[in-house]
């Protein structure tokens, strides 16, 4: 789905990643693990075209995506769920989800209301509370709508930057197994996280980065069990 080929980048003289290279393909849940400032975050933002990368580059489906405008990669199926959730506090939650299905181009209504039903269905809690305004919910009512209006524009590649950020473990629990459903159904979903152990049990395929650098890749199951290596790199 995506294809990350050796992309350097930053802020301004400040270069955060040096020569990442990982994949994500569809049907996979890949997590991106690290310590604070290891550049999990402006990673996301590369892949989202947010930060332009300095040198490699990034194909969607085969396709460059370095002239393609954020909003536009975005309608295109690169869906970026970012840390701190982000959706409109003074609307309800219905209507935060139906923003979500605005940015899908020729979309039919009743597929918007197809979808709407969907996602209530996922997330009970965001039914019983759709007229209530998006900032009266509670955290982690607000991390499964943003999760929820974030499917509604239909990506490809759904990415979530710290989705378990404050949250209760149970709560947090209920995001990852529906994360781990979404990849089963074929959905393409990078994770990144900073509760690692939980993120690799949950993916398929894990990245380590330290100081903006992959130090370690493979299968989750392989990462989880050399842990005292992980660790060393967490610190």
């Amino acid at each position: 789905m995506i294809a990350v080929e050796g992309i350097s980048a930053g802020f301004r003289n400040v270069r955060v990643l040096h020569d990442i290279s990982l994949t994500v393909e569809a049907g996979r849940l890949v997590a991106v693990i690290g310590a604070n400032g290891a550049g999990k975050t402006t990673l996301l933002r590369t892949l989202s075209n947010v930060v332009k990368p300095s040198s490699g580059r990034i194909l969607f489906q085969g396709e460059p995506t370095i002239s393609i405008a954020p909003h536009l990669l975005a309608r295109k199926g690169i869906v970026h769920v970012p840390q701190g959730r982000q959706i409109v506090p003074t609307i309800s939650v219905r209507d935060n989800l139906l923003l979500g299905a605005q940015r899908v181009p020729s979309i039919a209504r009743e597929e918007i209301l197809e979808n709407l039903e969907r996602e209530l269905e996922r997330f009970p809690v965001l039914r019983a509370r759709q007229d209530v305004a998006g900032g009266s919910l509670s955290g982690g009512e607000q991390q499964m709508l943003a999760v929820s209006r974030a499917l509604m524009m239909r990506p490809k590649l759904l990415m979530l930057d710290e989705p378990s950020l404050g949250l209760a473990p149970q709560v947090v629990a209920t995001i990852l197994r529906a994360l781990r459903q979404l990849a089963d159904q074929g959905l393409a979903v990078l994770l990144v996280e900073q509760l690692a152990m939980l993120a690799l049990k949950t993916a398929d395929l894990g990245y380590v980065l330290q100081r903006g650098r992959v130090v370690l890749s493979g299968s989750a199951k392989d990462i989880l069990d050399d842990s005292s290596m992980v660790d060393s790199y967490l610190k």
